[in-house]
């Protein structure tokens, strides 16, 4: 009797866990959003996220990324920020970043043609079906989170966040989004 690696035409396949979510504390500095993006768009792609939803996740992560690092101070203890995604049954992939809050409140700008900045919410309302901004004051922190890839949402784009967010995974315990535009 021969044993199973040897019975020609039969191909084995070694099972991969995929997480559906990660959470990872992210360097306070530009170095932490380059690890950021390759572990999501490993993650992302391993899990079958089509290319469009990784490529538009990647980018909202960066901007998000960049944004806590210009514009935040970073966590205690380890002077990190933290960066988490998770991907939901229907294809959507929400992202969150949570920093030390800064002086001013996450809102879009409207920079001039020259200017060298200031342009990444807008980026990520033309990108994103939802998104938003909490504060835990207890906490001192504050955290964006942003959804992409919800077909269903497709006509809310524009960075309004739909009604109705508790369907939405990855958001639990975001309690009073509900109805909030930014």
């Amino acid at each position: 009797m021969r044993g199973a690696e040897e019975v020609p035409g039969v191909a084995f396949v070694v099972a991969q866990e995929v997480p559906t979510s990660s959470t990872m504390a992210v360097p306070h500095g530009p170095v932490g959003v380059g690890l950021a993006r390759r572990r999501m768009r490993d993650e992302l792609r391993a899990s079958g996220a089509p290319d469009t939803v990784v490529d538009d996740a990647v980018l909202v992560l960066s901007e998000l990324l960049s944004n806590a690092t210009r514009h935040a101070r970073p966590l205690p203890p380890d002077d990190s920020v933290r960066a988490d995604w998770s991907r939901g049954s229907a294809g959507e992939v929400t992202i969150a970043v949570t920093d030390g809050g800064g002086p001013t409140r996450p809102l879009p700008a409207s920079p001039s043609v020259t200017a060298h900045g200031g342009r990444g919410l807008s980026i990520i309302t033309s990108l994103a079906q939802a998104w938003g901004v909490r504060e835990d004051v207890e906490c001192e922190a504050v955290t964006v989170w942003a959804v992409v890839g919800r077909p269903e949402f497709g006509a809310t784009k524009g960075g309004h966040a739909p009604s109705g967010l508790d369907g939405i995974e990855g958001l639990d315990g975001f309690e009073g989004l509900d109805g909030i535009s930014i």
